[in-house]
């Protein structure tokens, strides 16, 4: 056991999940390629989902007050789903090309929202939640990570700041438990994937807290700017992973 390995994973994981709570996810995307050089890219999305979901628990309970079960109950069953087909495709669908759309999606919000200045840039609809869970749950099995794609989505639905965070953990941790069931099922997990994941839960977990005491302190259009601003960066961050890949 490589204990300098899970050492810096757990940092990660404690540093990049403190932030990711003021811009409503996506500190797993920005892992993906930090965990994908430390422990390597065939087993960086089992150990990305892996470790989200033991850091979820500690995330429900400090935001547990502020969960939309309507968004929950219209997202999960479509997501958990979508996981155990993701986890089929796992090892066998080319996410290049996955990863350049998504990215350009997510540089679009810096338009669709005017950099904070508009609440709403879409029509959302509670309904629109199970094809959303459903494609979103695919792609995050196999890629590793994908929040920042569901935040312009849960804004346009008016839920922000922690009740933003707190569906979003909720409905991630039950696409979760689908996830890491799905992996154990076609044989991808092992104890290169269960330590490192271990580890990086219990940074999140470390993380989430510190992020809480923050948040509280950031106003609502504040919020969307850091939303919008890591959501462009990750997009950024995926189209340079996507190009340099082909």
């Amino acid at each position: 056991m490589d204990y300098w390995l899970l050492g810096f994973i757990f940092l990660a994981g404690a540093i990049t999940f403190t932030m990711a709570t003021l811009t409503a996810g996506g500190g797993a995307l920005v892992l993906v390629p930090i965990v994908n050089y430390l422990a390597g890219p065939g087993i960086a999305a089992p150990i990305l989902n892996t470790g989200n979901l033991i850091g979820r628990p500690v995330r429900i309970i400090i935001f547990w007050k502020d969960i939309n079960w309507k968004a929950t109950l219209f997202y999960v069953p479509a997501a958990m789903t979508g996981a155990f087909l993701g986890a089929m495709l796992f090892s066998t669908l080319k996410i290049d090309w996955l990863q350049i759309i998504i990215g350009l999606f997510l540089v679009s919000t810096i338009w669709q929202f005017s950099w904070g200045k508009k609440k709403k840039s879409f029509q959302m609809k509670y309904s629109y939640l199970l094809p959303l869970g459903f494609l979103i749950s695919i792609l995050g099995t196999i890629i590793g990570g994908l929040g920042p794609v569901l935040n312009p989505f849960y804004l346009n639905l008016g839920i922000t700041k922690e009740s933003l965070i707190a569906t979003k953990t909720a409905n991630s941790f039950f696409m979760g438990l689908a996830q890491i069931g799905s992996y154990a099922y076609f044989g991808l997990m092992s104890t290169e994937v269960i330590y490192p994941a271990i580890a990086l839960g219990l940074g999140i977990s470390v993380g989430s807290y510190f992020g809480k005491l923050v948040l509280k302190r950031v106003s609502d259009q504040s919020f969307r700017k850091w939303v919008i601003l890591f959501m462009v960066i990750s997009g950024l961050l995926m189209l340079y992973q996507g190009i340099t890949a082909l």
